[in-house]
């Protein structure tokens, strides 16, 4: 179920501290490293480091707004959806989308069976690493957010949430790779 009248679960530890809005100001650099992290990847039953892609491929971090398992940011389920019908278009580019949500493991993996995601769906319902690229809040969750980090871990691309484009198109994200 994609959305619903079912709210149990939304009032939850995450969702208060996430509650009072803050804009997304991350003030990481393009040509700098990013900020490592481990988490939990829900869809292979494993955990990342994201470190391990470094010398090995591009990454997109595609953090995303997820409620609970029942109720998804209506700005940010079509461009889940996307991410995945697509996402065989960015592995030919030697790509990894890692899409980061805060919903817990349970929610998470009802998550990756409803949508059927194709792309690792990494947990972090503690919100560290939303916090530690400064995407901003609003409303029980992170604000959603892209980055594109090179091989060699150089971050090379990002985009912060705003109403007017609330996620970065995926013309521009595979365009930003032909760069």
């Amino acid at each position: 179920m994609l959305t619903s009248t079912d709210f149990r679960g939304l009032l939850n530890p995450r969702f208060f501290s996430n509650l009072l809005p803050i804009p997304a100001t991350s003030p990481l650099l393009l040509g700098r490293k990013t900020p490592d992290f481990l988490l939990p990847d829900i869809r292979n039953k494993t955990t990342l480091r994201l470190s391990d892609y470094k010398n090995q491929q591009t990454v997109i971090l595609a953090f995303t707004r997820i409620f609970t398992e029942k109720q998804y940011c209506p700005l940010c389920y079509p461009h889940i959806k996307a991410l995945n019908e697509t996402y065989e278009q960015f592995t030919a580019k030697g790509v990894e989308i890692l899409m980061i949500t805060s919903t817990d493991n349970r929610q998470s993996q009802k998550v990756v069976q409803d949508l059927n995601l194709k792309m690792p769906l990494l947990s972090n319902p503690s919100c560290d690493v939303f916090r530690s690229y400064q995407v901003g809040q609003a409303l029980g969750a992170p604000l959603p957010a892209q980055f594109i980090i090179d091989s060699q871990g150089i971050l090379r691309y990002k985009h912060l949430f705003s109403f007017l484009e609330p996620n970065a198109s995926l013309e521009k994200l595979l365009s930003q790779l032909d760069q």
